[in-house]
């Protein structure tokens, strides 16, 4: 088997003719002509601990259009590569796809040959994506983010519960495995769950676990994760997403570490370190009644900030260049000068994995040439319009930019937080009480 692949158009035409051919060229295919039967299939397949590598998508269908469903499909499986699908007229809706997350487009009509060579392309890329270690490991110079991990160092070995904060791509779970492996559980487990991946009715199942006949499809018994992560760490990724009534059920979990199988009235015990991570404002959520008080605070024994990538562009290059190193491991392939400057000018609102994404497309486009170049990134990234942003270190004349009085305060702040051993500490040193300290963190997100 080349990969598994999962295609959804409801064009019946183009969902035949691309089965037929994958499935001729050695690839598993699973094709639907309806997103939400997709969907339903979908969290089958899940339960059963099936995964997709890649998935075509056509953009424009109803009532669940493409980019709806692939912002679902991300939700449930975080790694898989998609492909959007689109007519000659749409291929501006794909390009902003591509931003929200997409690794390519595929433009209506195509050839079996071309479908071939795109698809291997695809394939390939996903396979070096999951085979790198590029997401092992934090590479970072800013001061805010390096003031991060030295707050999870110190808290590592402790008991705290830790809710990790920081938008889609910025590295939460990096972030949770390092605390993890600086801890005392360090030689027992680290168990992950996306509490957005699975649905409301199987998300108390996968944490805690049924006894056979608990419900229809529950063949047999099968311990849940909290079980599984008995005397390590259980990271809870996407919390803000949990349904309200597992909230409850979770709240009496993380005050006395008891819980039941679903579908038995014994009680167990787990010895477990619990961290958490969120792309969401839990505080606005609770403000909103979708998650509750007694559950954040029982959570957020310490909160960790993670910047945006946009706020370390100290870093990009430095990003870039492992992820180039990580994908091709037998050349040595050079970043131009004009993909360096786009680079540091793009925004990257998906962070981390977007440029990491972006590595990898471009790694692969340059094939054997023996640098990346500008024609290698995607258009909305090589030919961006918007206005070049100033990297901290670098000026044409050899002199610092010119910098607001916000960028001066926020970047002073984080190196006092990063040289100090305490928020306590730190506020001493800027003469400010801590109340300020932590309504300033919240603005500049340190």
């Amino acid at each position: 088997m080349n990969g598994r692949l999962l295609i959804v158009d409801d064009e019946p035409h183009i969902v035949k003719t691309m089965s037929i051919g994958l499935t001729a060229l050695g690839y598993e295919v699973a094709a639907f002509q309806d997103a939400e039967a997709a969907l339903r299939e979908i969290d089958k397949d899940l339960l059963g601990e099936k995964q997709y590598d890649v998935a075509f998508i056509d953009l424009m269908m109803f009532p669940m259009n493409g980019i709806t469903l692939m912002q679902e499909l991300h939700r449930r499986m975080p790694d898989l590569t998609v492909v959007i699908i689109t007519a000659h007229g749409t291929v501006d809706t794909a390009v902003a796809a591509m931003k929200l997350g997409a690794y390519d487009y595929l433009q209506k009509p195509f050839e079996l040959r071309e479908l071939a060579e795109f698809v291997e392309r695809v394939v390939k890329s996903h396979a070096i994506q999951s085979n790198s270690h590029a997401r092992s490991e934090i590479i970072t110079n800013n001061p805010v983010y390096i003031g991060v991990l030295r707050m999870a160092e110190r808290v590592a070995s402790s008991q705290l519960t830790v809710l990790i904060e920081g938008e889609t791509g910025t590295g939460k779970e990096l972030v949770a495995d390092y605390i993890h492996k600086q801890s005392d559980r360090r030689t027992a487990p680290i168990v992950k769950l996306n509490c957005a991946a699975l649905s409301a009715e199987l998300i108390e199942s996968e944490l805690f676990g049924h006894v056979k006949g608990a419900f229809t499809g529950a063949l047999r018994d099968r311990i849940g994760r909290v079980e599984a992560a008995n005397g390590g760490t259980l990271f809870l990724d996407e919390i803000g997403e949990i349904p309200p009534a597992m909230q409850a059920k979770l709240l009496r979990f993380l005050q006395n570490r008891e819980f039941q199988r679903v579908g038995e009235n014994e009680t167990r015990f787990a010895d477990v370190r619990i961290i958490a991570a969120t792309n969401r404002d839990l505080e606005d959520a609770i403000k909103e009644g979708e998650f509750r008080e007694d559950l954040f605070y029982r959570l957020c024994g310490v909160r960790l900030l993670i910047p945006p990538l946009r706020l370390r562009r100290e870093d990009i290059l430095s990003l870039a260049e492992y992820f180039v190193m990580a994908t091709t491991k037998d050349v040595r392939l050079e970043l131009s000068t004009e993909v360096q400057h786009a680079l540091l000018s793009y925004e990257w609102r998906g962070n981390v994995r977007e440029l990491e994404n972006t590595i990898l497309r471009a790694a692969i486009l340059a094939g054997s040439r023996r640098s990346i170049e500008l024609e290698d990134l995607p258009a909305h990234i090589g030919t961006s319009n918007q206005e070049i942003l100033e990297y901290p270190n670098i000026s044409s004349n050899g002199t610092l930019p010119l910098r607001s009085l916000e960028e001066v305060e926020r970047d002073y702040i984080a190196q006092v937080i990063s040289r100090t051993s305490s928020l306590e500490e730190a506020a001493r040193v800027l003469k400010i009480d801590s109340a300020t300290l932590w309504r300033k963190r919240k603005k500049y997100s340190l």
